[in-house]
């Protein structure tokens, strides 16, 4: 798996993982029933705690991206390709609508906030 984390990042590395992850799910570089690495192989690989890839796995699993099968191991979710990006654009949903409040609350108008965003979309 081709996981980029930030370590310079607000964003807790769990978190990192996790949207490292579904990137990879909804890119299909990661294919529905493939094995992802063990909690403990993929901690090593990124040199982090297994508790931080426990917690995100944990997630991911809430969300409907994976199913953990005990002593087996942990598989990418299979058949629902459409629930999988319903849930994620409601989570781009519910990140936009904190960011337009922050905006709104700054002063910011929609030319300021479209500006920023496209700024942001090409740098990254």
């Amino acid at each position: 798996m081709n996981i980029q984390l930030n370590q310079k990042s607000d964003k807790p590395i769990y978190e990192q993982v996790k949207s490292e992850i579904i990137r990879l799910i909804m890119s299909r570089e990661l294919r529905e029933g493939e094995a992802l690495l063990s909690m403990r192989a993929l901690a090593k690989d990124l040199g982090i705690s297994v508790i931080t890839t426990k917690r995100a796995y944990k997630d991911l699993e809430d969300l409907g991206y994976i199913n953990s099968v005990p002593g087996k191991g942990t598989f990418v979710a299979e058949g629902n390709q459409t629930m999988i990006r319903e849930q994620s654009l409601k989570q781009l949903e519910t990140q936009l609508r904190r960011t337009i409040e922050l905006s709104r609350e700054l002063n910011i108008d929609r030319t300021e906030y479209n500006d920023i965003v496209d700024i942001l979309w090409e740098e990254s």
